[in-house]
């Protein structure tokens, strides 16, 4: 799968998309992370990318032309060497707290994608007709960030990790919390048995599979619903 970020700040996602489980993704091949640095886009000497906005108020909007380009260079690029040949389905998410709410099953969804392009806004907004060149609209949630840098690691973290290769076990992603859009996972369990009085339930240490079955499914939490 092939993940381009197009933000003003790409030096932000390397220290997280370039760690632990994320990073094991790159290095297998399964996934390449391409960060587009919006600036190079801008227009005149000065790279410009915003302006104030018609209108009034304050702050300052990203203008059209540079991110329409940064998209376009994006969806023209197909990858390295191994991830030419999947670079077919393809999308472009613009980060926005006016977006639908991320959960996991646009995760899922998304994780069926071989280009996925976020798009970071930043400052007051963007120009809105950007968004003719966007193919969807994503928030992680009902608040306002500086950017979308944030949320597009975390979308990012989500997506990858449940790219096949990447968890160590085939149904690492199945018994988690959300997987199917109904319930939280159940509690578990390690060593020690006893830890300061606080005892491992009696039917995990038996192996009675059924029995263990039946108390996980007791114990997972129904998701509760907005």
């Amino acid at each position: 799968m092939l993940i381009q970020i197009i933000s003003l700040f790409p030096e932000m996602f390397p220290p997280v998309l370039e760690t632990s489980m994320l990073f094991k993704a790159k290095d297998k091949g399964i996934v390449e992370y391409s960060y587009i640095n919006l600036r190079d886009f801008g227009l005149g000497k000065r790279k410009t990318v915003d302006d104030t906005p018609y209108g009034g108020g304050d702050g300052m909007l990203l203008k059209p032309e540079p991110l329409v380009a940064a998209i376009e260079a994006a969806k023209a690029y197909d990858g390295n060497e191994s991830q030419k040949a999947k670079s077919k389905k393809q999308k472009v998410v613009l980060m926005t707290p006016r977006g639908e709410r991320f959960n996991q099953a646009k995760a899922k969804e998304l994780a069926q994608l071989d280009n996925l392009i976020l798009v970071c806004a930043r400052y007051e907004g963007y120009d809105e007709r950007v968004t003719a060149f966007i193919d969807e609209q994503i928030s992680i949630g009902d608040y306002v960030l500086t950017g979308g840098e944030l949320p597009a690691m975390i979308v990012t973290d989500a997506v990858v990790r449940l790219l096949p290769g990447v968890l160590g076990g085939a149904k690492s992603t199945e018994i988690e919390s959300f997987s199917d859009g109904k319930t939280l996972e159940f509690p578990q369990y390690t060593r020690p048995e006893d830890f300061r009085g606080m005892k491992v339930p009696d039917v995990l240490l038996k192996g009675h599979h059924a029995e263990i079955e039946k108390w996980r499914n007791k114990n997972s939490r129904a998701v509760e619903q907005n």
